[in-house]
């Protein structure tokens, strides 16, 4: 990430103020009394020792006891509170809280507002921790963001990680995680519940959509979901910096589903197959459910019209057979009665 820097402007506007000063003293009366704590190159320093080793550096604000004592060159930065960003020579950094940035050296851009914020961070860059203690032992970390009391507290080297809520501190040196407080505990019930999505190319978080007026192209799914048939369901368990308990799960490996259908897994900014879209999957399932329903429902009409062939032709045969035993009881009355000869 390029770190942020003030425009030319506004540094050409800052190098002028100085001059500005000077000449309006020579035509103008100054205030009565003067303020203190003002002195060359833009500087301000109120409190015992702030701003001591100050030499060529330049737009600084130290107010409080110690507060950037060792900066020499630094430039823009600003310090409230006791020993705030008490050891630094980086530039653009901002501590507001006594022992915010206390520890801080070259590390430029980060902000600190609370008591002992990023305390122990050294040449981190563009952190930005709000709280009490927050990201408090963060050393050489960059680009973490943490907002509460002792947000990212246990971070330490790792960098792009996001502490959101009180003691969310993290673990040592893990890199580009996300904790935000009560998302593991809270409980929706009524009203409408929606999957919350994240974006794994941008990191955007969202919910999915099935409105009509988000999409285009849409075509009945037909055959497409027949490439069910040739997942391969697996048993399998997390590595631990995953799931610490490493409990038994149950699912798909996405390499092994993209050569099947490359449209059923989600990719990392990388490019690099990340997981398997099972709201996808979900929807082909309903298909081929629906399908064999479909399939089901015109055997079961077939059968019923089958049952009542059946029955038109059972009752046509006991009405032949009836017809037959009665032709055949005419036909036994029909026959002459049988003649005895006696022999005399």
């Amino acid at each position: 990430m390029k770190t942020p820097t003030l425009s030319t402007n506004l540094r050409k506007r800052l190098l002028l103020i100085p001059l500005l000063a000077c000449s309006s003293l020579t035509s103008a009366e100054a205030v009565s009394p003067p303020p203190d704590g003002g002195y060359p190159g833009g500087n301000t320093a109120e409190g015992q020792h702030a701003l001591l080793d100050l030499t060529t550096g330049m737009y600084n604000t130290a107010v409080g006891l110690y507060s950037l004592l060792s900066n020499t060159t630094g430039k823009f930065n600003t310090g409230v509170g006791a020993g705030t960003l008490l050891t630094n020579t980086g530039e653009q950094n901002t501590a507001t809280g006594a022992g915010a940035l206390l520890s801080n050296t070259t590390g430029g851009n980060n902000t600190a507002t609370g008591f002992e914020a990023l305390r122990d961070n050294t040449t981190g860059n563009t952190n930005v921790a709000m709280g009490l203690q927050a990201l408090e032992h963060n050393i050489t970390g960059a680009e973490n963001t943490a907002l509460g009391v002792e947000a990212g507290r246990e971070q330490t080297t790792g960098s792009g990680n996001v502490y959101i809520g009180r003691s969310m501190v993290g673990v040592a040196g893990e890199t580009n995680k996300t904790y935000i407080r009560n998302i593991n505990t809270t409980n929706v019930s009524g009203g409408v519940a929606d999957s919350v999505t994240v974006d794994l190319g941008t990191g955007l978080l969202g919910h999915l959509t099935s409105s009509r007026r988000y999409k285009e192209e849409i075509q009945p799914m037909d055959q497409s979901s027949e490439a069910l048939y040739q997942l391969k369901p697996v048993k399998f368990r997390y590595k631990k910096e995953i799931d610490q308990t490493q409990a038994l799960s149950f699912g798909l490996i996405a390499e092994e589903v993209a050569e099947v259908n490359p449209d059923l897994i989600a990719r990392d900014s990388a490019g690099k197959p990340e997981t398997v879209r099972h709201e996808a999957v979900n929807a082909m399932l309903l298909n081929e459910f629906l399908k064999e329903h479909r399939k089901n429902e015109k055997q079961e009409a077939t059968i019923e019209e089958l049952k009542a062939e059946i029955l038109a032709l059972s009752t046509t045969v006991k009405e032949q057979a009836a017809q037959i035993q009665k032709v055949t009881a005419q036909l036994e009355a029909s026959k002459p009665a049988q003649q005895v000869v006696t022999n005399l």
